[in-house]
């Protein structure tokens, strides 16, 4: 796409507040202002194009307007603290103004992250969070999000449209740019982040520093997060059960990869090196990016939605291998075409999928759209929705879908969890098929009410299923799964009492549940920010959650190369040459204790001669470990200095809820001077910290 320039966003003489207020979201159903309308109608035409809204300053000038002060008594992320603009004078400043929702948003994310890797000694990026929906609003439900895509820098809760309101900002996702003086130098509405403002950048950056009011000074934001302990899942996007093979797979979305149990949770075999990528090749090797929707084809072809490379991968299940089926790995809007060879073309932010009659359909959530795969001929059709984002019904490809998230058919009908609209959508997959709204009024209107009709809301719905007539909905913002009946067209809830959290039993709780599959009686859920798949009888109500058994530590042998746990820098310790010993002790939170379904792993590095390990002991898994834990563990010492580290993996479970089951990776490190006169052993101790109630 093409730079666009920016201008402006307000006039020298203009007032500061020229923002029309943000949506009406507390009167009556139904109600809407008429700044609601023009809100909406901006956020349609706007959302996903690189438009400029008012022209463009490549020479990096500014519009001479003091960018206003964020307002006092906000909730802030990543930062220990509430920011001011003031304290960022000397620097370019980028606000991205977001709701965590929107794909837009999530598509801006890769941008702004380039853009402070470019500019990371002139750049300042922060996100104004600004929610449509009102479970958005809370700054538990963002943070989750943050830590989900890797934002990293600070976010301030806009929750009351105080700061989207003095920007005069109408649309998600925008951006405005501040210069190193404190004043706005432009806007941009819409996605191609990155092209708009790199050439702007960096003209602000010569302009500014000829005039010695660039400061490259390294900011204290205090990020103000701390390390939590990792899961044997993370943030698990979709599931799939596979009844007559017994097997069920789960995308361990920020893991990037595949996990393959058989129903009980008996771990068969992990897909994906556990690394961020996009690389075919062996299970081991493979790489994805957030993978989430699967569908399986045949018994020993598993399709994965690798969403964050906007790709379509295939997994042959006899030998592990990962093949692209359709992508380039690059996001690309694929309006221009209904047919297309799958390679050359990237897709856009592909959701879920399902299989019918041999054919692949694909749930588009970038773009709006349903798309149809067909293996045979190695070709892309498009199948449902203009790409206009509204809730149209009609006509396949005159129709309009909102960023649909979640797939499943009855075998006469694919039924859509339209998320933007709050929506489930049936569509037809016979000759002359129209789209026909089931559930859902409007792009801004969602809730929580059952019933029957235009009464009922939901609200962010991502994952459906669909069995004997009926239709399940995990209804991810209210945290609570749903069930429509088509002959009544009534809406109930089944499970969950709309609370975040983590119980099972007859009066479950979950935390935005995104993906639900269903194999008999049992229903499959990935509860998302549970780091955990539950199940639910369907006979019975009740839910538990499915424990993984991991006896040959697969899901270990798969994680990440690169270390992402929390590292732990002990005092400097002093020892004597010759033969010693590393003494490690580990002792678990209150009321936790270990999970005898994954061993304890420790592995010893020393970056010098000084300290060398025993080698047959330098890794050691050590099953159904009794803590406290207390080992030993054979070295030699050399005169000098070394730095002796122990990277742990240790699994384990709450006391009295064993569903509760956590990974806790760290690293110890600790400097060794080996002197005469020390003593023989060098001491490591790890405590993990207490865990909350919800594991995170």
């Amino acid at each position: 796409m093409a730079p666009v320039d920016l201008v402006p966003l307000f006039g020298t003489t203009g007032t500061v507040r020229l923002g029309r207020r943000p949506p009406h979201r507390r009167g009556p159903i139904g109600a809407i202002s008429i700044e609601f309308r023009v809100v909406l109608l901006a956020y349609l035409l706007l959302a996903g194009t690189a438009l400029a809204q008012f022209g463009g300053t490549p020479s990096g000038t500014s519009s001479g307007v003091v960018a206003p002060e964020f307002p006092d008594g906000l909730e802030w992320l990543n930062s220990d603290r509430p920011l001011e603009l003031a304290e960022m004078r000397g620097k370019i400043v980028l606000l991205d103004f977001l709701t965590y929702g929107c794909i837009n948003c999530i598509h801006v994310i890769p941008d702004l992250h380039a853009l402070e890797e470019k500019y990371a000694d002139e750049l300042v990026v922060i996100g104004v969070h600004s929610a449509k929906f009102e479970h958005e609003r809370d700054t538990e439900n963002i943070r989750r999000f943050a830590e989900r895509y890797g934002v990293d820098h600070p976010i301030v809760n806009d929750r009351d449209f105080a700061i989207w309101r003095d920007y005069g900002i109408y649309a998600w996702p925008s951006s405005v740019l501040i210069d190193p003086e404190g004043r706005v130098a432009g806007h941009h509405a819409g996605e191609g982040v990155f092209e708009v403002f790199d050439r702007t950048i960096s003209a602000m950056v010569d302009r500014f520093e000829a005039r010695g009011t660039l400061e490259r000074r390294k900011l204290d934001l205090s990020d103000g997060r701390s390390a939590q302990p990792d899961s044997p899942l993370r943030f698990p996007g979709k599931v799939l059960a596979d009844q007559p093979g017994n097997r069920l797979f789960i995308a361990d979305t920020n893991h990037h990869r595949i996990v393959v149990t058989t129903l009980d949770g008996r771990v068969l075999d992990v897909i994906g090196s556990g690394e961020a990528g996009f690389i075919d090749g062996a299970a081991n090797e493979a790489r994805f990016l957030r993978p989430r929707g699967m569908a399986l084809s045949g018994g020993d072809t598993l399709y994965v939605a690798d969403t964050g490379n906007h790709s379509i991968r295939r997994i042959d299940l006899a030998s592990g291998e990962v093949s692209t089926a359709a992508g380039s790995g690059e996001q690309e809007y694929i309006r221009s075409f209904r047919q297309a060879r799958p390679a050359t073309r990237g897709l856009n932010s592909p959701w879920d999928l399902a299989v019918h009659g041999g054919q692949l359909y694909i749930a588009m959530a970038g773009q709006h759209q349903l798309w149809r795969f067909d293996p045979a001929e190695e070709l892309l059709y498009l199948f449902a929705g203009s790409g206009r984002e509204a809730l149209l019904d009609g006509p396949l490809e005159h129709a309009g879908l909102n960023q649909p998230s979640g797939l499943a058919s009855d075998g006469t009908a694919m039924y859509v969890a339209d998320s933007e609209a709050s929506a489930i959508r049936r569509v037809g997959l016979g000759a002359h098929a129209t789209v026909t709204t089931l559930v859902g009024i409007g792009l801004f209107e969602f809730g929580d009410i059952d019933g029957t009709g235009n009464r009922v809301r939901l609200q962010h719905p991502e994952g459906i299923a669909a069995q004997d007539g009926a239709i399940y909905i995990a209804d991810t913002y209210n945290n609570k799964i749903k069930r429509f009946d088509p002959e009544s067209g009534t809406t109930s809830t089944v499970l969950g009492s709309g609370e975040r959290g983590w119980r099972d039993g007859a009066e479950p709780l979950f935390y935005e549940p995104a993906g639900i599959s269903i194999a008999g009686n049992s229903l499959f859920i990935a509860d998302t920010n549970n780091h955990a798949v539950r199940v639910a009888d369907l006979d019975s109500g009740s839910v538990r959650t499915l424990l993984l058994d991991d006896a040959r530590g697969l899901l270990a042998q798969s994680a990440p190369a690169e270390f992402f746990g929390q590292t732990v820098e002990l005092p400097a310790q002093q020892v004597a040459p010759g033969a010693g010993s590393l003494a490690l002790e580990i002792v678990l939170p209150e009321n936790y204790k270990t999970n005898t379904l994954a061993p304890l792993s420790i592995e010893w590095q020393s970056d010098g001669a000084s300290v060398t390990v025993d080698p047959g002991r330098a890794r050691t898994d050590i099953h159904e470990p009794e803590y406290p834990l207390a080992l030993e563990f054979p070295a030699h010492f050399s005169p000098g200095d070394a730095e002796v580290t122990a990277e742990l993996r240790i699994y384990y479970c709450r006391e009295g809820a064993e569903a509760l089951c956590l990974v806790d990776r760290v690293r110890l490190s600790v400097p060794v001077s080996v002197t005469e006169g020390a003593g023989k052993v060098v001491e490591l101790t790890r405590r993990p910290p207490p865990v909350p109630a919800t594991g995170l």
